[in-house]
């Protein structure tokens, strides 16, 4: 099968080189390179890669990555690695780039700030031709300066206006606290009058100020002798001011141990909030006035104002002037506050016009950067004039990359078309899937282990269903699943709007991702819990119970039957359950109990002969042996499992090995590997069948499944003996079935003892063989080279010269591809499982991969256990929540006719349903959610799965837009 492609015109490859040869079109026309047409990917395998080399003319490379972007298709190498990222060809671009993205974040925090809604972007926003780059920087620039410009001015008006108001609330403010100030000046001097003496001297003592607290008889000192004569002589200066409320009392503590006392404090807030100047925001604060004396008290408190952000005015002293000053005061605020009107709706203009194309530029400018990056990865040819790139793509999109660089050479108005030559390479392509909206949140959950290597078998489809199912198995309860179904599915119904706001931070948009496993899981555990017959820890009975239970009366022997005549009765719960019974009375004694007791036993008497439909049996809810049976179901349930998930992941490795045309891994790992698990836990759940399929009439006599596991390796295949006592067989008690079971035992431990050292042998000779043979090979080879050296050909002349020129060229490529898909062969048949490494190293590798195996086998199965560990724990904190929240205290809150008696009850059923939510829905469905992905890690995909490839990330705009690139 194979797909031809015509060759691009004048181009040729030959590894990273490009050799422009005319005559191939010249002389040949129809000249063609064929490539195997290979198989597609899907979602079990990633996609197919090719490398791609592309020649791209200087003024259309801008061009043909923008459109590769649009198709986001393709991943370009870093050609330029050892080279800085501030050394590169398109550096200056990228930080043009940046400042216009600082000026696009500073238009949308103006749009934010002043309540505008941002307009909706085209649908298809292009990303314009690089000299239409410099356009944008100048409008960007001329509306960020007009805004500023705005923003100053608006600013400016601001603090103009906050002055006045503070001015005219101080206004309004001075003639009180001059009218108290008067007040206790003069009951100083009262005082000062009556004292006899002063700090002066005696009798004609200075004049002492008093704060508000003079009224408590305390003296102010004063920094400087003043004049006798009383207090009328001595002159007092104020200053009045503005200050925030909450800087008001350690400033005046501040004043009052600066001034040492001798200064008067008073202030009063204001009632009016006033807006910040800066950020907009409203602040209360309070007017002040300080009374003191001397300049240097004055020099002081002017500096205490400024630290603690307060404001001083100039405030006339007599009541005339500051009525004047008040009305121009009024009128200057009502012309200042019209400006300020009018300069917001201007500044409102412009930003609803930047509205209309913030969100298209911001677009257009993520696009330019993108384009710029990718092209920073790009190298210069020898003549400077063309790039060269190089860029991974999927096979099947080989065709559309082609169009699309086609279509940018086009719309550049390029003379010369682009070239696009398939190269060769050793390197690993990176791993592509091709996921949806439903199957992305799987595969994130698998890469998060570890991306799958190229082309390995993809654990996503399988984890689909097997996820969600072993969460149910863990949170089975239709209940709780209906819950969880119906959370999910709003997700689902509102998720383009959802998508949209990006509401609720980092946690719940980790969430909204994964709506479609949550849906699946809330499905699993409304099956699980129609097969565990739970609703929200309580039991339905739809079909009627199999069982015929009875309360027993007095003790018996253990396990014995008895016969009574009045002592018993048939079963019923509440009047909600009504079980057949046909007259007899047969007592079955459960744990030795002399009180009666229901004890479901499957006799003939109490089991009927239909067993329950669909899942477990109603009665199963009020039986005393109810935890015991539920355990054990549940615990050999999960090694059921267990073993299917096991074996099937051993399954995908075989299928790994044939599409790696490993036989050797399948011969000497795998089939080993399956005989060696099917040996151990396939005979263990072969026995739990069959255990559950034979009837036992004596419960003490069934075996012991567990012992017989160990017992078949400690005693070579024979039963075990417990207290004296035989354990019986499974199959029976008579000597041909033991007999019978003691064969096949043998034959599984002998089994098992043979693939130990199958796994730890077989492939590492084999490899070990295989190499030294390649080695001895290679060095014949180069043996025979070196002897059989020709001379130099002698060019030709003329048309045949072109054409040995261009057979040399043919020839010279077609050797180098071969060469290296020779190396690829002998990479992939001595590294599969060896690595390339030296045969000790090669036994090791396999020594450990064989003991973790082994080891694993049991671990992991065992691991499987918390199946029906955390389905336990979840039913029964499940019941524990009903009794103690609901069913203590539900009969008794019925039985009141009182109202207080239903609000009670409606408040310990939302106790009931927050405790539900918060605990078994959220934390108890994140820990099943962790185990689960445990499973899949560690127990599951460490089967097949390497997990060692890199991730395809293409030049992809979608992305670039959506804000999930990597920095």
């Amino acid at each position: 099968r194979y797909k031809y492609y015509p060759y691009q015109r004048n181009s040729y490859v030959i590894g990273r080189q490009s050799i422009i040869i005319d005559f191939i079109t010249r002389y040949t026309p129809n000249a063609r390179f064929t490539v195997p047409a290979r198989e597609m990917g899907s979602i079990l395998r990633s996609e197919e890669m090719m490398l791609l080399q592309l020649l791209l003319q200087s003024d259309s490379a801008y061009a043909c990555v923008r459109e590769l972007g649009e198709v986001g298709k393709v991943e370009f190498k870093d050609l330029n690695a050892e080279v800085s990222a501030f050394q590169r060809k398109f550096v200056n671009e990228l930080r043009r780039c940046d400042e216009m993205e600082r000026m696009l974040r500073f238009f949308v925090s103006e749009l934010e700030k002043a309540g505008i809604p941002i307009a909706e972007p085209p649908l298809n926003c292009q990303a314009p031709d690089p000299h239409h780059l410099i356009d944008l920087e100048t409008l960007f620039s001329n509306d960020e300066e007009s805004v500023k410009q705005l923003n100053a001015n608006q600013e400016s008006l601001r603090k103009n206006l906050l002055d006045l108001k503070e001015l005219k609330h101080i206004l309004d403010k001075a003639q009180m606290f001059f009218q108290e100030g008067e007040e206790v000046l003069a009951e100083a001097f009262v005082q000062q009058q009556t004292t006899a003496g002063g700090v002066g001297g005696a009798g004609g003592g200075a004049p002492a100020l008093y704060s508000k607290q003079s009224e408590l008889n305390q003296k102010l000192l004063a920094d400087s002798d003043v004049e006798a004569g009383g207090l009328a002589t001595t002159r007092f200066t104020f200053l009045i001011g503005v200050i925030p409320a909450e800087n008001l009392l350690v400033f005046t503590r501040v004043l009052w141990r600066v001034c040492r006392g001798n200064v008067f404090v008073k202030h009063a807030q204001i009632e009016e909030l006033l807006e910040d100047p800066t950020t907009g925001n409203p602040v209360v604060k309070s007017v002040f006035i300080l009374f003191f004396q001397g300049e240097q008290l004055n020099a002081r408190i002017r500096k205490l104002c400024d630290g603690f952000r307060g404001t001083l005015y100039a405030c006339p002293e007599s009541v005339p002037e500051r009525q004047q000053v008040r009305l121009q005061v009024g009128a200057r605020i009502a012309e200042v506050d019209n400006v300020l009107k009018n300069t917001k709706s201007v500044k409102e203009v412009a930003l609803g016009k930047i509205a209309q194309s913030v969100e298209e530029w911001q677009q257009k400018v993520k696009k330019i950067k993108a384009i710029y990056h990718a092209m920073n990865m790009f190298n210069l040819d020898i003549s400077h004039q063309s790039l060269v790139a190089e860029c991974w793509c999927p096979v099947k999109d080989f065709h559309t990359v082609q169009e699309a660089i086609n279509r940018g050479t086009q719309l550049s108005g390029s003379p010369i078309s682009a070239i696009v030559n398939r190269i060769s390479t050793p390197e690993t392509p990176p791993t592509y899937y091709k996921v949806n909206k439903f199957t992305s949140g799987f595969q994130a959950i698998v890469e998060s282990y570890g991306v799958a290597s190229y082309r390995e078998l993809n654990p996503t489809p399988y984890a689909i269903i097997t996820f969600p199912f072993l969460f149910g198995v863990m949170f089975g309860d239709m209940g709780h699943g209906l819950m969880m179904l119906i959370f999910a599915s709003v997700l689902i119904i509102f998720e383009k709007k959802l998508a949209k706001t990006k509401a609720g931070g980092e946690f719940l948009s980790i969430v909204f991702s994964g709506r479609y496993l949550l849906l699946l899981m809330g499905l699993f555990s409304i099956y699980t819990g129609i097969i565990y017959n739970t609703l929200y820890s309580r039991t339905t009975n739809v079909f009627g119970s199999a069982w015929r239970p009875y309360y027993y009366g007095s003790k018996n022997q253990s396990f014995g039957t008895r016969t009574f005549t009045n002592s018993c009765a048939p079963v019923s719960i509440g009047n909600c359950y009504n079980y057949p019974f046909d007259g007899a009375c047969n007592a079955v004694y459960c744990d030795n109990r002399s009180e009666p007791v229901r004890c479901m036993f499957p006799t003939e008497a109490q089991l009927s002969s239909q067993p329950y439909p669909f899942g477990l049996d109603p009665i199963w809810l009020i039986a005393s042996n109810k935890l015991t049976f539920s355990n054990s179901y549940k615990m050999k349930m999960s090694i059921v499992l267990g073993l299917f998930q096991l074996m099937f992941g051993v399954i995908l490795s075989i299928v790994n090995n044939i599409k790696a045309r490993s036989l050797i891994s399948i011969i000497g790992v795998s089939v080993p590997r399956v005989l060696f698990l099917m040996g151990l836990i396939g005979w263990l759940v072969f026995l739990m069948f069959y255990k559950w399929c034979k009837f036992y009439s004596e419960p003490v006599k069934a075996p012991n499944l567990l012992l017989t596991l160990i017992y078949m390796f400690l005693d070579f295949g024979d039963s075990p003996n417990v207290k004296g006592d035989p354990v019986y067989s499974v199959f029976g008690i008579n000597e041909p079935e033991t007999a019978a079971q003691r064969t096949i035992q043998v034959i599984l431990v002998i089994t098992a003892g043979v693939c130990i050292p199958w796994m730890l042998l077989m492939k590492p000779i084999y490899l070990i063989v295989k190499t030294k043979r390649a080695e001895k090979t290679k060095t014949m080879k180069m043996m025979t080279d070196s002897t059989s050296m020709t001379a130099p050909l002698v060019p030709l002349e003329g048309h045949n010269s072109k054409m040995a020129e261009m057979a040399d060229v043919s020839g010279a490529m077609e050797k180098g591809e071969v060469m290296m898909q020779e190396g690829k062969e002998e990479e992939a048949a001595a590294g599969h499982g060896g690595h390339g490494q030296t045969p000790s190293e090669i036994l090791v590798f396999s020594a450990i991969h064989t003991i973790e195996y082994c080891l694993g086998t049991i671990s992991n199965t065992a691991s499987y256990l918390r199946l029906w560990a955390l389905s336990l724990a979840h039913e029964q904190l499940s019941e524990v929540l009903w009794v103690y929240a609901i069913a203590k205290y539900n009969i008794a809150m019925f039985g009141s006719k009182s109202g207080g008696g239903f609000i009670i009850m409606f408040a310990l059923w939302a106790v009931w349903a927050v405790l539900t939510i918060g605990i078994l829905l959220v934390l108890e469905g994140l820990s099943a959610f962790l185990h689960a992905l445990r499973l899949h890690w560690i127990e599951f995909q460490n089967k097949f799965y390497e997990g060692e490839g890199r991730k395809f990330k293409p030049l992809s705009f979608a992305v670039v837009l959506a804000g999930e690139e990597d920095e």
